[in-house]
């Protein structure tokens, strides 16, 4: 008895790829996917509740190395339920991260062209250990911050901080740094397009250590000059090994090497003249055309067709 295979069709990514899905099917696409992305995020939130009290002691180590005797203070009677929900937000975020960044991916990739998808896939890779160095750093730093607004303030006062605002400000110092070590990215995002050679990026090196600074300053929220430095001298090398890397990009696609690759854009291209003299053309023989010949009478359309035609 045989049995017949059933021939599958083109998956929902080929047919958005190859433009034949509908209006209605892509939004049919993209509520099937909002709600996979939800269903994970609602299961990580559910992950991230029973681990928020271990993520609350991490991010408290800090201020229970510097004051070992002091707790932290509860303004209001929901303040740490509240603030449970909270952790458990972000733990379920980032547990469900590989479900719902890849529901995003899958409904953007069919329009990207094949050379971006793999672009794409190289960024990602590189910005998920960025981001975790640096988390890793903000962490440290707010280790030593939280050593100089504590002992750089009025001596003599007992010292205890409220929960929510002392989370906050971690969170907020690890997703700043976490973000801000994604620029290089950005920059080698230019160079791969081809808005920005390696030598212009190379060329702008003192305007990004300025802004380096500037926006350390300014996104530090500790006043003291360790986070800020730190923060600034890591954004710097990070951007000059981008800049490495786009010379390394550059020289595999042969970038500097055009015919008006040294020439600026206001500069007249100099122009070769050609002195070797151009030499006559060979004669053409011509043979004379023959007379056509005579065409025949067409024959009466009586005598053309039968009687059956």
């Amino acid at each position: 008895m045989a049995f017949g295979l059933r021939k599958r069709g083109p998956s929902d990514f080929e047919r958005a790829a190859d433009g034949s899905m509908t209006l209605v099917e892509h939004f049919r696409e993209l509520r099937n996917r909002l709600f996979r992305a939800s269903l994970a995020i609602v299961i990580g939130f559910f992950v991230g509740y029973a681990l928020a009290d271990l993520v609350f002691d991490l991010l408290a180590t800090p201020y229970y190395r510097l004051l070992p005797d002091q707790k932290f203070i509860q303004l209001g009677p929901a303040d740490a339920f509240l603030l449970k929900l909270k952790l458990a937000l972000w733990i379920g975020l980032i547990v469900a991260s590989p479900v719902w960044f890849y529901q995003l991916w899958a409904f953007i990739a069919p329009g990207l062209h094949r050379h971006e998808r793999k672009y794409a896939y190289i960024f990602v890779a590189i910005a998920a250990p960025l981001f975790m160095a640096g988390s890793a750093l903000a962490y440290f730093i707010v280790d030593k911050g939280l050593t100089f607004l504590l002992e750089a303030g009025v001596t003599g006062i007992d010292t205890s901080l409220e929960v929510t605002r002392y989370i906050s400000f971690v969170t907020n110092m690890i997703l700043i740094f976490g973000v801000a070590f994604e620029f290089p990215l950005v920059v080698l995002m230019l160079n791969f397009v081809g808005i920005a050679s390696a030598k212009r990026l190379l060329s702008w090196w003192r305007v990004a250590v300025f802004v380096f600074f500037a926006f350390s300053a300014v996104v530090t929220p500790t006043p003291d000059p360790f986070g800020m430095t730190a923060l600034a001298i890591c954004l710097c090398a990070l951007y000059f090994a981008a800049v490495g890397v786009a010379f390394l990009n550059d020289r595999r696609r042969g970038r500097g090497k055009e015919i008006y690759a040294g020439i600026d854009d206001d500069e007249v291209s100099p122009l070769e003249f050609d002195r070797d003299p151009v030499e006559s053309g060979q004669p053409v023989d011509v043979a004379p055309v023959d007379a056509p010949e005579p065409v025949n009478r067409p024959l009466p359309i009586e005598r053309r067709f039968d009687d059956v035609t």
